[in-house]
């Protein structure tokens, strides 16, 4: 079942996540049939890989955003197990190093773009310099609001250069995020996933909210 154009927002769109299902399973009655279409899709994936690995000419950049818990990890382990490692990285973006905030806020981003022939998964990416940024006021209004059209540029320049970017946003609820941290506090092999900042963060769930409404609303096109 093909759901992009459901969740595909148009360009200039006023985003409320407040009216969206973040429960929403389509015409999967169980998480056993979801994973029986995903094996047939990680094998297109992965022939669809060959493919552009060996012509050289595109690359596949892949931002995944969520609120804590809404499960970027999980998919980069289970749906991006279809590519081939060669041609595949993953970068996860945590605080900005002093190196990286004495240059522009995309210097980090734009040297880690993939490659003609590869593909980039970003967990967390330049979002969060319109995300967290703006919700704990780390820079004036008049800084972060103008960065809406600096990511708009940059991507269609990656657009222009033959990367094609393919942006995800991990809806969920605030009670299905608590749920989530009291697995991981209960489960040993997950502990270290949960912290206290998770819990102070999550106090600010409807600046998040609004942070990322915007965000998605003024970067689709």
């Amino acid at each position: 079942m093909n759901y992009a154009k459901q969740f595909r927002i148009k360009t200039g769109s006023k985003v409320d996540l407040g009216k969206v299902n973040a429960g929403f399973h389509g015409e999967y009655e169980d998480e056993e049939a979801a994973k029986g279409e995903l094996d047939m899709y990680t094998q297109r994936l992965s022939e669809l890989q060959d493919m552009m690995y060996a012509e050289n000419r595109h690359s596949l950049l892949i931002v995944l955003q969520a609120m804590d818990g809404g499960g970027k990890d999980g998919i980069i382990q289970h749906v991006m197990e279809a590519f081939n490692p060669q041609g595949c990285n993953v970068v996860g973006f945590k605080v900005p190093t002093s190196e990286e905030l004495a240059h522009d806020f995309l210097w980090r981003i734009h040297k880690v773009t993939p490659r003609k022939g590869n593909i980039t998964v970003f967990n967390r990416s330049h979002y969060e310099d319109v995300l967290v940024v703006r919700v704990h006021s780390l820079v004036p209004k008049e800084v972060w609001s103008k960065r809406y059209n600096e990511i708009n540029n940059f991507e269609r320049g990656l657009t222009n250069s033959g990367t094609t970017t393919v942006k995800f946003f991990l809806h969920i609820d605030k009670q299905e995020q608590l749920e989530r941290f009291g697995d991981r506090l209960n489960e040993p092999g997950k502990q270290w996933k949960i912290s206290e900042a998770d819990y102070t963060e999550r106090e600010l769930w409807d600046d998040y909210q609004q942070a990322y409404a915007d965000a998605i609303g003024k970067c689709s096109f």
